[in-house]
């Protein structure tokens, strides 16, 4: 199962996230996935309706609130992630993973190379996205994490005008030195509120 990779390229360090942006080598045991499946197609009128209404908006203009299909280029949703309001800005935490046909690596079910409260965090409820400050539909000041080795990179967000697609774009130093990906809306019955993983921490932060 492949959910984040954030490629640098070599010499401008340019992280890039588009076929590849939380896509690469960390996941929670295999036995606790479920097998991957294409991305969501166009959804039905009931659907499409029900995606759009998320707890926050109403009848606000879109925000990210709400599940999101993390998408790879070979059209596999490799991921999905919850994102919430807090203290005036969005957070987008992993909520579930899906393994690939044929993945029979071992992957670590921790965050061992985060730092800080989410060092070896569970990787199932870990906070990807911080910080996000929303400005209409675009969403800026915001941080991505790379679990594979602990980076922490720039990122930006924008939800497109039906509500549909989130852009999500990692970087190093500039925006313009980045890529883009672009996730898919779930309804907001996705997963049952009991289901959804909290937010975890590393074990010190849990005890406390």
């Amino acid at each position: 199962m492949r959910i984040f990779e954030m490629q640098v390229m070599r010499p401008k360090f340019t992280p890039v996230v588009a076929s590849a942006l939380l896509a690469a080598t960390f996941s929670y045991p295999l036995a606790a996935q479920t097998t991957a499946p294409a991305a969501p197609k166009h959804a039905s009128k009931k659907t499409a309706h029900a995606a759009t209404q998320s707890p926050v908006q109403t009848d606000q203009p879109p925000t990210a609130a709400g599940f999101w299909a993390q998408v790879g280029d070979d059209g596999k949703v490799n991921g999905w992630f919850y994102f919430e309001k807090h203290d005036g800005v969005y957070d987008g935490r992993l909520v579930k993973m899906f393994k690939q046909p044929g993945d029979t690596h071992h992957y670590s079910s921790v965050c061992d190379k985060c730092e800080g409260d989410e060092k070896d965090a569970p990787m199932m409820g870990l906070t990807i996205i911080k910080g996000m400050k929303r400005d209409g539909n675009k969403y800026e000041d915001g941080t991505i994490l790379d679990p594979r080795d602990g980076t922490v990179y720039h990122a930006q967000m924008e939800v497109s005008p039906d509500n549909q697609k989130l852009s999500v774009r990692g970087y190093l130093g500039i925006p313009l030195l980045g890529q883009t990906q672009v996730w898919q809306r779930l309804p907001d019955d996705a997963m049952a509120p009991a289901d959804i993983p909290p937010p975890s921490h590393g074990p010190e932060v849990s005890q406390q």
